[in-house]
This record gives structure tokens, sequence and C-alpha cells, in this order.
């Protein structure tokens, strides 16, 4: 089995760069474009079904990426909305930094609380789709710390409309591939 991630595509929120989280911002013009790009990485074969997000964001990068692949749209999963920035939605991300430090406090949601639902969301399509092959549309916080959970590592900042591979062998889940390329483990310095 198989899981790929892909972050939506770019809103006007991510071109100003403010903090978007649950906040239902759709996508722009490039944002539709990395959608569509997006195809390319993830290929045609090997995709049974596409799930999202429930924000409109994520779910037009799933319905171009399910155009583009010849797939039907999955359901929405609850589980996989994007952090909430508390009263950070739509502040700039340099005020935030200033105002949060560490995106701690504003009602802020936790990294952990992130992960945890992202774990979560990883087992429920799992146990949706056995043995299946499922695209992922849905946010990038969410993607780099449940992915990171599994590298061992902190992955990069994930891109928008980039593509991330989970692969379920015996040994459990297995990161293949992040932002579109095979992961880094960072370098150890002596």
């Amino acid at each position: 089995m198989e899981l790929g991630f892909i972050r939506h595509g770019q809103t006007r929120w991510n071109l100003e760069g403010r903090l978007q989280g649950s906040s239902d911002i759709e996508l722009n013009d490039t944002g539709r474009a990395q959608a569509s790009d997006a195809v390319q990485i993830l290929g045609s074969a090997r995709w049974d079904v596409i799930v999202s997000s429930p924000l409109s964001r994520a779910r037009e990068t799933a319905q171009i990426i399910a155009d583009g692949l010849g797939l039907e749209v999955g359901p929405a999963y609850d589980l996989l909305i994007e952090r909430d920035y508390g009263e950070g939605e739509g502040v700039l991300e340099t005020e935030a930094a200033q105002r949060w430090p560490g995106k701690i406090g504003g009602g802020i949601e936790s990294l952990e609380s992130v992960v945890d639902r992202g774990l979560r969301a990883i087992e429920q399509i799992a146990s949706d789709y056995p043995g299946k092959n499922v695209a992922v549309v849905c946010h990038g916080t969410i993607i780099r710390y449940t992915l990171s959970h599994f590298a061992g590592y902190q992955l990069d900042t994930i891109r928008n409309g980039s593509v991330a591979i989970l692969e379920y062998e015996i040994d459990g889940w297995e990161l293949k591939l992040v932002n579109d390329q095979m992961p880094q483990p960072p370098v150890k310095t002596q």
C-alpha cells in the first residue's frame, strides 16, 4: 500500500505569507497549475483513489489531480484539516512569529495534536482502503510533521503542489519521496 501526500496548490494567503490553517481559502491560478503539475509526479497507473481534507483548496486540488489521473474524488477526512492557528489565522507569518514565538499560544493547535490527527488519518485511510494506493491531498504542516514522525527527523517545509510518498512495508510505513524527491536525512557533524 502506498499513500501519496500532495500539498494543495497555492492560495492568495500563501502568496502573501499569511497563516491560513483551518480557514477555507481558495486556490489561485498558480495553485491550479501546481495541482496539474502534480499529476506528472504522481504518474497515472498506480493510484486507486484520491481523498482529501474538506477545505476547498484541498478539494479543488484533489479534483484537478483526479481529472488528470482519470479517477473519482473520494471522501474528505476532517482529520486532514490543516493546523488550527487560532488567533493567528490570516496574520502575516512575520507578525505571527513576533506575537506567538514558536507558534505557541493564541489558541494555536499544538504540533503534537497535528501529528496525532495525521496518524489517525493514516490509520483511517488504510482501514477504508486496505491494500490500495491512495493519493491524499491536504496541507503543509500536517504533511510535514506527520511524515517527520516516520522519517525520524524534521522534514523541510512542504512546497505547494509537491508530492510525498509513504509506503507500507513489512516493518511498517517508510517515507520514499518528499517534495518530489528522495528524502535526504540531515548530515551529522562531529
